[in-house]
């Protein structure tokens, strides 16, 4: 059995104008120990799909209908008790900003202590000692010092391997990584990345990796999802996604990125732009962006395939791949 599994998963916000739909019946499986990256521009979907997974939607967004089975336990039927239960307990979030996530008024070492005792039986020294051991477990120099010190007092990266420590605090089965890295200048980012690999290796721990890098995601994943537009347009595992990727989405996200252009030569880019939420196209939701749409991606929206090593969701994927292929044999004659 999966330990997570997703279902026809739709999320909806109900606007003032109109109701709109940011998550459209989605599904996926996870593994137990599987690293899972979802990638996508901004608007896609990805911050979404993670706030759907922890029930932490607000109004005006809502989950209309579909299933998220947690080890056969139903997150969407859960009542506030067993959802409290599950939250940080079986199931953890980082979230992008470690100023958002940590209280400015609250020690490192109160945050830490009264997360352990609200779900587990202990004195406060017992769980004193294990916020100390989970600090070391992130490289944390001196934590038993850290522990006295406010959030603001302390550097963004070091901020954020202690976010990293309170998601591993009660030894959940999942994390789901949204941008943990957003703000954090690149070789701490690197820091980071290697140590949540790491953490998640070592402790079988599985992971939902949501990024617009997908730099990030060929080092860290081993499956990929790739979203646009509330929907799942591309799977896979990771490596077939990088590469040969099959929908021209994703194609164009790998080809924008900068060590696929020659030093002087400008990046590529996808034309366009993700549309809004209230504006989603007909048929495909990618075609006005789409180099190679036909009148059948205009008017009818495509199914999720079987093609080559992923599944793709495109009509014209088949011819392609066909035409691709006719070129690399001219390129070789």
């Amino acid at each position: 059995m999966s330990l997570l599994s997703v279902r026809d998963l739709t999320v909806k916000f109900a606007m003032r104008e109109q109701t709109v739909t940011a998550l459209n019946g989605i599904s996926f499986d996870l593994a137990k120990g599987e690293r899972l990256g979802i990638v996508g521009e901004s608007g896609a979907g990805k911050s979404i799909t993670g706030f759907a997974l922890m029930n932490l939607l607000s109004r005006p967004g809502y989950i209309d209908s579909g299933e998220i089975l947690f080890e056969g336990d139903d997150v969407v039927q859960m009542k506030p008790r067993a959802l409290q239960d599950m939250r940080g307990n079986r199931m953890a979030m980082i979230f992008q900003d470690p100023m958002v996530t940590l209280n400015p008024v609250l020690t490192i070492g109160e945050q830490m202590v009264e997360t352990l005792r609200a779900h587990r039986q202990l004195s406060r020294e017992e769980a004193r000692q294990i916020a100390i051991l989970k600090l070391r477990e992130v490289y944390i120099p001196s934590p038993e010092e850290r522990l006295e010190q406010y959030p603001h007092e302390l550097s963004g990266g070091m901020r954020q391997r202690i976010i990293i420590a309170i998601a591993l605090l009660l030894d959940p089965q999942l994390i789901i990584a949204d941008e943990p890295t957003t703000a954090l200048d690149v070789t701490i980012q690197a820091d980071i990345m290697e140590l949540m690999l790491e953490l998640c290796q070592s402790n079988q721990v599985s992971l939902i990796l949501i990024t617009h890098d997908l730099g990030v995601v060929s080092q860290m994943t081993e499956r990929t999802m790739v979203m646009y537009a509330g929907r799942i347009i591309e799977t896979g595992s990771t490596r077939a996604i990088i590469n040969d990727p099959q929908h021209p989405y994703t194609q164009g996200l790998i080809n924008a990125l900068p060590q696929q252009t020659k030093p002087g030569q400008r990046l590529k880019q996808i034309q366009g732009t993700m549309p809004a939420l209230g504006r989603i196209p007909a048929g495909c939701p990618f075609n006005p962006r789409c180099e190679y749409a036909t009148a059948t991606c205009r008017s009818q929206i495509p199914p999720m395939s079987q093609f080559a090593q992923v599944q793709v969701a495109c009509h014209e994927v088949q011819r392609l791949q066909f035409e691709a292929e006719a070129n690399r044999k001219e390129e070789l004659a």
